[in-house]
């Protein structure tokens, strides 16, 4: 059953919306027609939302807590303390919720010969394995622990997980722990025709007894502490005095130090153990969790290369490798077909080869001048760095904005950018107090007729793995006032100027928000002649909330696709008769943000890295760029209709912010995958016939 929350009016909290969110990660591990392993994967990344939700979200309300004047939610009126009561209350649901149907998915993954072994099911000749195992991959590394009064308590890492027991010593009751060490597997593999494993930490209470040799185990659970990592504020992380990249290497450190915001537990345990754990670590009874299900998960993307050919064909979506986009002329200079028309990629369905092939051209092309780049997050080997240090090696001038305060890619961050400016790129490291989120592109060309821009503009990151799984899209444009805009950003930016002044771009967090509420005004004085459509992640801006419900006040049909936090609730009445939100949850995580005002000539299209939450509007750096290629805005209109279409993996929101499946109707269609079969067939996608009189009255409805 879907999680139910009190009903705030129109709009509805962040924090609920995004639980409301993951239980729909979970629900698809439910669902018979993904395959078993892909099932489990979505178990594995259910897990790991709810460990960020926690680690940021729920550590930021800890945070609130310490304001000196309480704070309230300002779409529910909940204060932080009530907002923290309720997520700890629904939460244990959701850890009943995921056992379940871990449950059910390892037991349909025995049908096909994996198991997930548990020590009672061990025979002899397993327990033999093991033991070998234990005695030389694990024993010489582990380090158990015995607290008593004399030894300080021990300091548990963030996610790290621990086999912890209570144990009898010379007469003494004594806290026993070992720390399973990072890099160390999740799951030790068994002998035998069949793919089996059992979770390391069993493995390690298996072993508990000679660990802590003379000691009687009185009870034993495995620990897993989460902290709070909601540390890196930009008043924090920027000051002119000191190193910036230093300064994060020691927030980094610190991070590991935060105060805990929840407790995992493999077992329950005795009153007296819970109390002493609570004093020791700083936890209430509340921020307690006990689950049966892995603590960490990995091991959920790896069994696939364990087996045989046919079952993991049978257990596994079919691979797809990303296509040349059909729009692009094969063997041929992309920055020359750039030159005559806008080139859109959309990812993971069209290969992000294109853009890098660009990057790789204009490193070595005599007549570009300079290439600039801001940069968010990137891949663990990125061509993209070394086109980019070749660029500078070349003597062109390589201008990175490398964004250090990238939520858990700091570390990675840091590392590119020492390499990058040893190759001779000039590193920008952003604006005090603002993130620089935005994603583009400028490369800057001077030959015998003039100087001439290439500009793309994305709304994801330059990651060459997530690309693979997210999708976004890419503008590639040789349109000289765009160019011009871009060369405008790239200026402001290096002067820390935030007010800049742009003829095409809307820019967080000067002209952005204040644009989109003009346009979105613009649509509410046509009244129901009006259309709104957006596509995004997250929205959760008050601002634009309440403008949204101006407009479906004045009869303007709003069509909102919103992959996670929603704040607005549809269906209200009085306040969003006409708002209609959705929600769709794929093989690929829907990560593109499109906006959309009016329809026929007259509409407006953007798109954007940007989503509707006051972070992006209000404190970070964005960039909303406008579409003119007719082609490239027939594109967009039709992966907006498949959307819309979807009644595989899309899900209406109902006006008490729950989502239900749509009706099953023929055709069935899961929008992602018409557009995987069409980039297969290396053919631009077409709009089916009647178009714009189906997405009229899909609006309508």
């Amino acid at each position: 059953m879907a999680i139910q929350f009190p009903k705030p009016s129109y709009m509805q909290n962040r924090e609920f919306s995004w639980l409301r969110f993951n239980e729909r990660v979970l629900e698809e591990a439910l669902d018979e027609s993904v395959p078993l392993l892909e099932r489990l994967k979505y178990v594995s990344v259910f897990s790991s939302n709810l460990d960020k939700f926690f680690m940021l979200r729920v550590g930021g309300l800890f945070d609130a807590l310490s304001l000196k004047e309480e704070s309230y939610d300002a779409k529910t009126n909940l204060t932080a303390r009530e907002q923290l009561d309720l997520i700890y209350r629904t939460t244990s649901n959701l850890y009943t919720k995921r056992e379940e149907v871990l449950e059910l998915v390892e037991a349909k993954l025995r049908e096909h010969g994996i198991y997930c072994l548990r020590p009672c099911e061990l025979d002899e000749t397993d327990k033999t394995h093991i033991e070998a195992y234990f005695n030389l991959h694990m024993e010489p590394i582990l380090s158990p622990q015995m607290i008593d009064s004399y030894q300080p308590f021990p300091h548990f890492a963030n996610k790290a997980v621990n086999v912890c027991s209570m144990l009898r010593y010379q007469d003494k009751d004594v806290f026993g722990t070992v720390a399973i060490p990072e890099n160390m597997t999740s799951v030790v593999y068994l002998p035998g025709d069949t793919l089996r494993y059992i979770r390391t930490e069993d493995v390690v209470r298996i072993h508990l007894g000679r660990l802590f040799g003379g000691c009687t185990i009185k009870e034993t659970t495995c620990l897993c502490l989460t902290r709070n990592a909601d540390i890196l504020t930009d008043e924090q992380v920027v000051d002119v005095d000191v190193d910036f990249r230093n300064t994060m290497r020691q927030l980094l450190a610190q991070q590991k130090k935060m105060a805990p915001v929840r407790l995992e537990l493999s077992h329950k345990v005795s009153a007296e153990f819970e109390q002493y754990l609570c004093e020791k670590i700083g936890v209430t009874p509340e921020q307690i969790f006990v689950s049966d299900a892995p603590m960490n998960m990995p091991y959920a993307f790896s069994l696939e290369s364990k087996l045989p050919l046919e079952i993991r064909k049978a257990l596994t979506d079919e691979k797809f490798t990303p296509c040349v986009s059909a729009a692009l002329i094969p063997n041929k200079s992309i920055m020359q077909q750039i030159m005559k028309r806008d080139i859109l990629l959309s990812h993971p369905f069209e290969s992000m080869e294109p853009f890098l092939q660009l990057i790789r051209e204009a490193s070595c092309d005599p007549a570009v001048t300079s290439i600039k780049i801001t940069i968010y997050r990137l891949g663990p080997k990125p061509r993209l760095v070394e086109y980019l240090c070749a660029a500078a090696e070349n003597g062109k001038d390589v201008t990175v904005i490398m964004e250090l305060r990238a939520r858990f890619d700091e570390q990675n961050n840091i590392d590119w950018s020492e390499q990058l400016e040893k190759a001779g790129c000039k590193i920008i490291y952003g604006i005090e107090g603002y993130k620089i989120h935005a994603k583009i592109c400028l490369i800057t060309r001077e030959d015998k007729n003039g100087v001439s821009y290439i500009t793309q503009i994305g709304t994801g990151n330059y990651n060459e793995e997530t690309v693979l799984n997210y999708t976004d899209v890419s503008l590639m444009t040789a349109h000289h006032e765009i160019g011009l805009d871009a060369s405008e950003f790239f200026k402001n930016m290096a002067e820390g100027n935030l007010n800049g002044s742009y003829k095409h771009f809307l820019v967080a967090p000067a002209s952005f928000k204040k644009s989109l509420l003009e346009l979105i005004q613009q649509e509410t004085d046509k009244g129901r002649q009006g259309k709104i459509y957006f596509k995004v992640n997250d929205l959760t801006d008050i601002d634009i909330i309440q403008k949204l419900s101006q407009a479906s006040c004045a009869g303007v049909r709003v069509s909102l696709l919103v992959r996670s936090i929603c704040c607005i609730l549809p269906g209200v009445m009085g306040y969003t008769d006409n708002i209609h939100v959705s929600s769709i949850v794929g093989r690929f995580l829907e990560h593109s943000r499109f906006f959309c005002f009016g329809q026929g000539s007259d509409e407006k299209m953007y798109i954007s890295s940007a989503d509707l939450m006051t972070r992006n509007t209000e404190r970070r750096v964005e960039i909303a760029c406008p579409i003119y290629s007719t082609e490239v805005r027939q594109k967009l209109r039709h992966i907006i209709y498949l959307s819309q279409i979807d009644n595989v993996k899309s899900r209406k929101m109902d006006c008490f912010g729950v989502y239900h499946k749509k009706p099953h109707s023929v055709p069935s269609t899961n929008s992602q995958y018409v557009l995987m079969s069409a980039a297969q067939a290396n053919r631009p996608p077409k709009p089916k016939k009647g178009f714009l009189h189906k997405l009229r009255s899909l609006f309508a409805k």
